[in-house]
């Protein structure tokens, strides 16, 4: 049975949340997945203030964000998904308050969920060189479609490659033009969250995989769709995230024993890397792209545990 459709909210909350989505969008510049989850969010805040008679924004107060989000915890939502909820009621009610659409801001006093920060599982670098060369090795035998699929196995080593060497978004890698990749000085310049541009040093293999496929795969692919985009997809149009996505895990179930980290795996890998190899903390979190220091100092903590296991394993006294 399908579920009942959200009943309309009142014109003034209804208007309230467009423009909020005009705030995200164009003033903001958030990605369309972080919109659409806020958005999501914050329409089910406003239905359940309506629900309790809020006809208005200016009705909303601490108490309407904390029931609504008790109900949530009631339903048995996860405290991951309950602190994203009350950071988008939290991002609502200061932009209406900036507005002057509440005449006081109950975002402050709302408290956040605490949510244990996770390490992620990093590979290790002679993990990452396995699947780099299984990569560039390319898949065995003939299909009669040669040019088609060494020009896809061009594009795919080009796609690990860079991931690993800039530690770059699957995002940012699919909306990557020609003339972003400056091979001269091997840098990538890169359009990041909130539409923030950064240059990002490239090493030598990968610069040399992505101009590899410039110059020999694109233009097996290319279509008058493709447009400026670098990297593309079978039919010729710019990659899709969802596609890069499949290349990664592909490619790391392709090498055994290699855990299937996914793309945002060879993130974490550059960036562990890069503090094991010495690279101090403010450089990595400006090739990351991190707007806080406190998103980047993860990895120092994945570095410092990899280090421990180590000394556990090789000091005879340890």
């Amino acid at each position: 049975m399908a579920s009942p459709l959200p009943a309309p909210l009142p014109a003034r909350l209804g208007a309230a949340l467009e423009e909020f989505r005009h705030h995200l969008e164009a003033e903001r510049g958030l990605s369309r997945h972080t919109v659409r989850a806020y958005l999501g969010d914050v329409a089910a805040l406003l239905g359940h203030a309506a629900a309790t008679g809020a006809t208005d924004p200016a009705d909303l107060n601490v108490g309407t964000l904390r029931a609504w989000l008790a109900g949530q915890h009631g339903r048995g939502q996860a405290r991951a998904s309950l602190a994203r909820r009350a950071a988008a009621a939290r991002a609502f009610t200061s932009f209406a308050h900036a507005r002057g659409l509440m005449p006081a801001d109950p975002g402050p006093l709302l408290g956040m969920p605490r949510i244990p920060r996770r390490l992620p599982e990093v590979l290790r670098q002679d993990q990452v060189a396995a699947v780099l060369a299984a990569a560039a090795a390319g898949p065995s035998g003939n299909s009669g479609r040669d040019d088609r699929d060494g020009a896809l196995a061009l594009r795919d080593t080009a796609i690990l490659e860079l991931l690993y060497a800039t530690g770059i978004r699957v995002s940012e890698l699919c909306g990557l033009d020609l003339g972003d990749l400056d091979e001269g000085r091997r840098t990538v310049r890169v359009l990041g969250k909130g539409n923030r541009e950064r240059t990002v040093p490239a090493g030598i293999p990968a610069v040399k995989a992505v101009a590899a496929w410039a110059r020999s795969g694109r233009p097996v692919l290319v279509t008058p769709r493709s447009g400026h985009a670098l990297f593309l997809g079978a039919r010729g149009r710019r990659l899709d995230p969802r596609t890069a996505r499949r290349v990664v895990h592909a490619s790391l179930a392709a090498v055994p024993g290699t855990p299937d980290s996914g793309p945002h795996g060879l993130r974490h890998a550059a960036a562990t890397h890069l503090l094991e190899g010495g690279a101090d903390l403010r450089s990595v979190q400006e090739i990351l792209g991190h707007a806080s220091l406190t998103s980047t100092q993860i990895y120092t903590h994945v570095s410092i545990e990899r280090l421990q296991s180590a000394y556990r394993q090789a000091h005879p006294r340890a």
